[in-house]
């Protein structure tokens, strides 16, 4: 069936008020222009209904709380915005981002003593993928084990849109990452799940990889389990790389397993 939000337009919101992603703007002293100070969330919209809202929003205070930045929008708040973006866009297929900064606080690393946090948030039609993907191990880009950013979906993504320059000018679609151990983590913006014996593995949250929501529910169901993999992948191994919108397979192999596992792991909600 041809997916009627193709043609429907991308819709955003700065706290109450609503546009367009390119019509509307952030002062330019919020500390996420600046500094990258805060966090987001991007998760599904699918049939209308956001997809794993309750563990979003939890890592998403999990991440507020590492960074010390003040408490984000709350449940009801959130769900209000989801549904007034669906209901102005018509996007029932979508890709929302949930973003939350520091807010104002002039210049300089020391945050403001009273932040008061700023929210905005975008709805893009979006259909999952599963779509098979060639990779290339990054040269330019690792994963250091004990960043502690690597515990949250911080706006600091640079490396990992160098990560994908580099796969896109190398002829690759995306870029795997070893982390500081030399040891394959993840990919730039999903985690890297691998079928051995009829069991999926997946990097351990020591390796540096993101906690990625869909991961945890993998490990959660028992279809997934914590195993440090080695610098490379084997060509004949299925692998995937999962994240909260698509579920790509990296071989022919795993092309049949890909879209069976995204829709297990959002049907056991």
């Amino acid at each position: 069936m041809p997916d009627s939000s193709a043609s429907l337009q991308p819709i955003a919101w700065v706290e109450q008020q609503w546009g367009t992603p390119a019509g509307l703007s952030l002062p330019l002293d919020d500390r996420a222009l600046a500094l990258g100070d805060g966090v987001f969330e991007t998760l599904l919209i699918r049939d209308g209904h956001p997809q794993l809202l309750t563990a979003h929003l939890e890592r998403w205070n999990s991440g507020t709380q590492l960074l010390q930045l003040p408490p984000p929008p709350d449940l009801r708040q959130v769900q209000a915005w989801i549904q007034a973006a669906i209901e102005r866009s018509g996007i029932r297929s979508g890709a929302l981002r949930l973003n939350w900064s520091r807010g104002s606080g002039g210049r300089g690393l020391v945050p403001p003593a009273q932040p008061q946090g700023r929210c905005w948030g975008t709805l893009h039609p979006h259909q999952p993928s599963f779509a098979l993907t060639s990779t290339m191990v990054s040269t330019r880009v690792q994963r250091w084990s004990r960043d502690p950013l690597a515990r949250c979906k911080s706006f600091n993504y640079g490396a990992m849109v160098l990560a994908r320059q580099e796969a896109l000018q190398a002829g690759a679609d995306d870029a795997l990452l070893h982390n500081s151990e030399g040891q394959l983590c993840c990919g730039s913006s999903a985690n890297l799940l691998v079928l051995r014996q009829g069991q999926w593995h997946t990097p351990p949250l020591q390796s540096g990889c993101l906690p990625g929501v869909m991961r945890a529910r993998a490990l959660e169901l028992g279809l997934a389990r914590e195993t440090e993999l080695e610098a490379q992948l084997a060509s004949n191994e299925p692998a995937v790389l999962l994240n909260s919108l698509d579920c790509r397979p990296l071989n022919s192999k795993a092309q049949p397993l890909a879209r069976a596992l995204f829709e297990r792991l959002l049907g056991s909600q």
